[in-house]
């Protein structure tokens, strides 16, 4: 989670754009979002307590997007969308 969201005031949207700026994608590549009419623009308390984002998965051409939570603190994770030599991390902590 990022310094910016400090205050737990965050909205899906830019947490995924946090994420994607991190890997090098863009909005334009999105190819696919489920559930397809979940308002990424909602903002909610994404700190420490309980969860309180919705779930979703969002894919773009490079990558697949969704939520990761630590105590209940909350942010946005991806991993490679195909088969390649990028190792992942234990996600969630």
């Amino acid at each position: 989670m990022s310094d910016e969201h400090a205050d737990g005031l965050a909205s899906w949207r830019e947490m995924i754009v946090e994420e994607m700026d991190k890997r090098g994608d863009a909005w334009i590549d999105v190819v696919a979002l489920a559930p397809a009419d979940l308002n990424l623009d909602r903002v909610f308390d994404s700190g420490f307590g309980s969860m309180r984002g919705e779930p979703f998965t969002l894919w773009t051409r490079k990558r697949v997007y969704f939520p990761v939570t630590y105590d209940g603190a909350e942010w946005c994770g991806s991993v490679p969308r195909d088969p390649c030599d990028e190792v992942v991390d234990h996600l969630g902590g």
